[in-house]
């Protein structure tokens, strides 16, 4: 049953909707991909002063190559702290908020990281801007956002490690599925690029002095290729190739990315060390090959501690009409993260949308708030 806190903190919420939603289209308006870091800081100003706006202690994260970092505390006492976490970063290159801004169209929401996941940022600004004003009472309550998620955040893991140690129970505001699901499971992700170098030569004249790089990279795609086991669930794509000055030379160079994704009940060390072989074999006399960017997502597994955590929130969602269901997903994110120190976690609590990562993303408006409202109802039951 809803306590007198938890409808005080329901009805803000309510109350709130359309600042959230021009808070939202603020968002969508800027281009914040991970690799535009101008961008992404625009980002991190825009959230710390809706945070601050509130009076929450709030500060921002310097970081030299990516996105700043944004966290925020609320209240204090004893015991773990709930951490609400999310990613500022999108996809999308410079220039497409521009191309394809926020618009509404009926109950649907579209722009570029609409639902993945700035609506999920302005859901956890929201509700703990709701605890601040409400003055419930609840547990500690942290925030982390982060610039560089969607490209296995290398310069924000140690951040989301540190901040996750200790915490009673981590939500992380990744789109909530379709049929309004949460995610209870993940799987984990390599990110790797390599590059093969060669010796050119004249394709017509003297192509024997030559060793193409071209070649090489091919055996390995057809190596990589074959790590997929759908037995295992282990899938293997390699993603963009590259190569080669002129039709009529000897490639000398040429380079690859490499997407592998994996469930937590795979040796995550024996698949590493697997992937690095194939790449580093000399496939072809006189070319050489090495990595050039790796990226690693963890998995998310459930646990006795993320499932009571799941009941908790189906059963706050159930008071509000809502009925929530548990998914897996070849998806990765920053829960694997806060999952391998032992946190709690509950994924995919933002609110509902789909299609994210193409020009077809899409938002459901009216989830808005009743994820919120499931999310802050949880937060007070803890």
């Amino acid at each position: 049953m809803t306590t007198t806190q938890g409808k005080a903190v329901c009805d803000w919420l309510a109350g709130h909707r359309a600042e959230m939603m021009a808070l939202l289209e603020e968002a969508v308006n800027i281009d914040s991909g991970s690799s535009h870091k101008p961008g992404a800081d625009r980002m991190a100003g825009l959230m710390a002063s809706v945070l601050q706006g509130a009076g929450i202690s709030t500060h921002r994260v310097p970081l030299a190559t990516h996105g700043d970092c944004v966290t925020a505390e609320l209240g204090g006492g004893l015991g773990g702290h709930v951490l609400l976490l999310g990613h500022m970063d999108t996809v999308f290159p410079v220039g497409t908020a521009n191309q394809r801004p926020f618009r509404i169209n009926g109950e649907t929401a579209h722009g570029p990281g609409v639902a993945d996941m700035k609506a999920g940022l302005v859901m956890n600004a929201y509700v703990a801007r709701a605890f601040a004003e409400v003055g419930a009472k609840a547990p500690p309550i942290h925030i982390l956002f982060t610039g560089d998620e969607e490209v296995a955040s290398p310069a924000s893991r140690a951040i989301t490690l540190e901040r996750a140690k200790g915490a009673r129970a981590v939500f992380n505001a990744e789109p909530g599925r379709p049929i309004w699901n949460v995610v209870n499971a993940r799987k984990g992700a390599f990110f790797i690029d390599f590059e093969v170098k060669g010796v050119a030569a004249h394709s017509g004249v003297n192509p024997y002095k030559g060793a193409s790089a071209i070649e090489a990279i091919a055996h390995k795609v057809v190596e990589l290729q074959g790590l997929n086991s759908p037995d295992q669930g282990i899938s293997a794509n390699v993603g963009t190739i590259s190569g080669g000055m002129t039709v009529n030379t000897v490639a000398d160079y040429a380079r690859a990315q490499l997407d592998v994704r994996y469930p937590g009940s795979v040796d995550r060390a024996a698949l590493h060390a697997k992937i690095l072989e194939i790449i580093q074999r000399h496939a072809v006399k006189n070319t050489h090959a090495h990595i050039t960017n790796e990226g690693i997502f963890y998995p998310l597994a459930p646990s006795p501690e993320s499932e009571a955590l799941l009941a908790r929130y189906q059963r706050c969602a159930s008071e509000l009409g809502m009925k929530v269901e548990a998914e897996f997903t070849g998806g990765s994110a920053d829960s694997g993260l806060t999952a391998s120190v032992g946190a709690p976690t509950l994924c995919a609590t933002g609110p509902v949308g789909g299609d994210v990562h193409t020009d077809r993303e899409w938002l459901r408006v009216d989830s808005l708030v009743p994820r919120a409202q499931a999310l802050a109802l949880t937060i007070l039951d803890l």
